[in-house]
């Protein structure tokens, strides 16, 4: 049971898995809002009738359980907890300027469907198609640099301002995963002379404390991304290429969930 420090009034409950970026997102808005919660590990090759029960569409993690009443999808979830619990620990997740609230709505749309899925291309993939992902990432990364450099986010010491928002969570969890796949891949994702802002906010972002008690070690995600790029390996390209366009995942996961879910397929 992972209890963060302050208590709730309510019965929360979270449904995930220790490598899953998406259930690390929830796990941190949670502990940034310092708000108690069971935590329940969950097996993509076996999913718990919990699991099965509450997300019978998707079949996936992060399952968050509000009163036994369930709340899907990671970002919605993050909304969620952010209306739910408004004042709690004095750190609201969305800033309360609509315009600003667009910015961070459009900018998680796109870590989930361009930023991410071109990551894990990076790790399902070699040779040509290899550099192509890599490249597609840099382009990725260059449009978040200028929003950090001279856009909406621009003097900024996190995107959601001098505190960890909702914006920051969805591009943390799983922006660890970058320096994952440089080493299991050997590729230079992030060149902090080329994204020197983006480098920045991702040091500021990795050194606080509820970040540090959420993100597993770097050994050990090392070993998990040898074992599944070894197994992608041994299942032949034509899984590998039916895993990678399922890829649906936060920045840096996205192979290893479209693994998990086409092997237990």
């Amino acid at each position: 049971m992972d209890r963060p420090s302050s208590s709730s009034s309510s019965s929360l409950k979270l449904l995930g898995s220790w490598a899953d970026s998406h259930t690390h997102r929830v796990q941190l808005a949670l502990k940034l809002k310092g708000l108690e919660f069971e935590y329940q590990e969950e097996d993509f090759l076996s999913p718990s009738p919990d699991l099965l029960h509450h997300n019978p569409v998707y079949k996936k993690v992060p399952v968050l359980l509000h009163d036994g009443r369930a709340v899907l999808d990671s970002v919605i979830a993050l909304q969620f907890i952010d209306e739910a619990w408004p004042a709690a620990a004095d750190a609201p997740l969305m800033p309360a300027d609509p315009f600003d609230r667009a910015a961070v709505r459009f900018w998680c749309h796109f870590a989930d469907d361009k930023l991410g899925p071109a990551v894990g291309l990076v790790f399902s993939s070699s040779g040509e198609g290899q550099k192509a992902a890599v490249e597609q990432v840099h382009e990725n990364l260059k449009l978040l640099e200028g929003e950090l450099r001279e856009g909406a986010f621009k003097g900024r010491r996190f995107f959601g301002g001098d505190r960890i928002g909702l914006l920051d969570i969805v591009l943390g969890c799983g922006s660890y995963w970058l320096a994952v796949f440089e080493e299991v891949m050997e590729v230079k994702l992030v060149d902090p002379e080329a994204f020197p802002f983006f480098s920045a906010w991702l040091r500021e972002f990795e050194e606080q404390k509820e970040v540090k008690e959420t993100i597993p070690a770097i050994d050990k995600l090392l070993e998990y991304a040898r074992g599944i790029r070894q197994m992608m390996l041994s299942m032949g390209s034509a899984t590998a290429a039916t895993a990678n366009g399922a890829t649906t995942s936060a920045t840096g996961n996205a192979s290893v969930d479209a693994v998990d879910s086409s092997s237990a397929a």
